[in-house]
């Protein structure tokens, strides 16, 4: 089994501590707040994967355990929350297309994505440096620093074009999300175009994510059970003295009880 190498403190959720998270912590109603503040719920889709990046699955999902496996029939988050303690997942994620009731795509939220992989870090170098070792999703605590720099200025350029951001602790890395009612209509070429500027200016987006070829992005309050962190939203202000290895906010109970 391939084992990422992660700062210290972070590592893989074993199944019984995913459960124990989604059955006691996964927090429902700030779920819902998030959910609302987003708008255009309607429709709204989600999805787990199980175990892809770390091979931890329940037994009877060993087929599906690398795929992503799409929730659109529930009733309420109730009924979400009841699928996900099924497959008790590695990642949960919701979808950023905007649907009219009868499932028709009306627009797309925008977002940028953050890795601290993506950094070229003075020790472990570049991406492709990584990736030739098989360590292609590590990161270490200075380029865990690195991005969350990078996340900061690229917040303040963007509110030169955008007035409603969100930040999100992903895990891993930051997500900003566009909330602006008007970028929801942006075309893929649009949002393609814009992400290519920004990437042009330096900043190490995934292009991916922000053209809105990858529509799923983390559900804020769920488990990133790669490193066992919770993905966690951020005010600016609070960003800038966060640090994931330490924040109690964005740390399980399971963790918590080995501190």
């Amino acid at each position: 089994m391939v084992r990422y190498n992660l700062p210290s403190g972070m590592r893989y959720s074993s199944l019984g501590e995913r459960e124990s998270f989604y059955k006691d912590e996964f927090d429902l109603i700030k779920v819902g707040e998030w959910l609302q503040k987003r708008g255009h719920i309607e429709g709204l889709v989600f999805a787990v994967v199980i175990g892809r990046h770390t091979k931890i699955f329940p037994k009877r999902y060993k087929d599906d355990a690398s795929t992503t496996i799409i929730i659109d029939e529930y009733e309420n988050l109730e009924d979400v929350k009841s699928t996900i303690l099924n497959f008790t997942p590695e990642s949960v994620y919701y979808d950023r297309n905007v649907y009219t009731k009868n499932h028709k795509i009306i627009g797309q939220e925008l977002a940028f994505d953050l890795d601290p992989e993506n950094i070229e870090c003075p020790i472990h170098g570049t991406l492709e440096n990584k990736m030739n070792q098989g360590q292609g999703l590590s990161f270490c605590e200075i380029e865990l620093k690195m991005v969350k720099e990078e996340t900061i200025k690229l917040y303040e350029e963007l509110l030169s074009t955008f007035s409603l951001l969100e930040i999100i602790y992903s895990g891993r890395g930051f997500h900003i999300h566009v909330l602006d009612e008007d970028s929801l209509s942006w075309s893929y070429s649009k949002r393609k175009k814009f992400a290519n500027k920004i990437r042009n200016r330096g900043y190490l987006i995934d292009v991916w994510v922000t053209s809105g070829s990858m529509r799923l992005i983390r559900l804020p309050f769920s488990l990133h059970a790669m490193v066992s962190r919770v993905v966690t939203p951020l005010t600016i202000s609070e960003l800038e003295s966060f640090n994931p290895l330490e924040n109690e906010r964005c740390t399980p109970n399971f963790l918590k009880q080995n501190y």
